[in-house]
């Protein structure tokens, strides 16, 4: 089957993964002299765990970027739930329905566990400054909608025991999952996760893995990540996503990928025949 061409598809465990949710189309990104993305394009599919690979200074992030509207890429459209995206604020973008990690962790050291997470919801509240700062009219019933939301996905994170704790005196592995929570409390149709396992031990990276999965299993969270870790990429990602120096060298399921002699000589580094 070729799932480039479909609309959806069924993966091995019978998953069915829908239509796609985001389909950029011959994106070139450039910092003056610099291509750091050179006309690519692929699709994610809703309710799949989409990754993207390739070795340092490839342009993944760079991807990311263009995708949450951190970045605006000189050639090329982006499409979002069918419509295309003009250009947009990364707050903007947050509307939409995108959430997202990044590769080095941006919390505020200073405040709970839980303020961290709830800032999360910001994008979803409607009463206005006065309200909320008064605690009057639909900020009360907000509040505690917003905070019911959060106490449900700190119990589903696991992360009970440090609701309370300044996320500044966390060790590394609880604060990335942390702000997974707060990515998780946008609610968000597409979620991005730039390098989630980085510097984790084996242990806390098959904790994350556990919680990847089910995030998108049990929330039917569509997910992008960027990994380099091929034992977690193969094992948790439905398509895969291949870049080397801003061009893309493959695209297709683990093993499609795993196989690919460019891909081989350019990230895995192992000789082939």
């Amino acid at each position: 089957m070729n799932i480039q061409a479909t609309e959806g598809y069924v993966t091995e465990d019978g998953r069915k993964i829908g239509g796609t949710v985001l389909d950029l189309k011959n994106i070139t990104l450039r910092f003056g002299g610099l291509t750091a993305i050179n006309d690519i394009s692929f699709d994610i599919r809703k309710g799949e765990i989409r990754a993207i690979i390739g070795p340092n200074g490839a342009g993944k992030s760079s991807m990311l970027n263009v995708i949450s509207g951190f970045y605006k890429p000189q050639e090329g459209e982006v499409w979002f739930n069918g419509k295309k995206r003009g250009a947009v604020k990364p707050y903007e973008v947050a509307r939409q329905g995108v959430a997202r990690t990044f590769q080095n962790i941006a919390l505020f050291e200073g405040m709970s566990v839980l303020d961290n997470v709830m800032t999360g919801r910001l994008n979803l509240m409607k009463a206005s400054m006065w309200q909320q700062a008064l605690w009057i009219g639909k900020a009360e019933k907000e509040e505690i909608e917003n905070r019911q939301k959060v106490e449900h996905i700190i119990d589903f994170l696991e992360i009970q025991a440090i609701r309370k704790t300044p996320v500044g005196r966390l060790p590394y592995g609880l604060k990335k999952r942390v702000e997974l929570a707060r990515a998780l409390a946008a609610e968000p149709d597409l979620l991005l996760l730039d390098e989630p396992m980085a510097g984790m031990n084996v242990e806390e990276k098959e904790d994350m893995s556990r919680f990847i999965l089910d995030v998108n299993d049990e929330f039917g969270t569509t997910i992008a990540l960027i990994e380099h870790d091929m034992g977690v990429v193969m094992d948790l990602s439905d398509r895969v996503v291949v870049m080397d120096y801003g061009r893309k060298i493959g695209d297709g399921v683990p093993d499609e990928v795993r196989n690919n002699p460019e891909v081989i000589d350019a990230y895995l580094g192992v000789s082939h025949d």
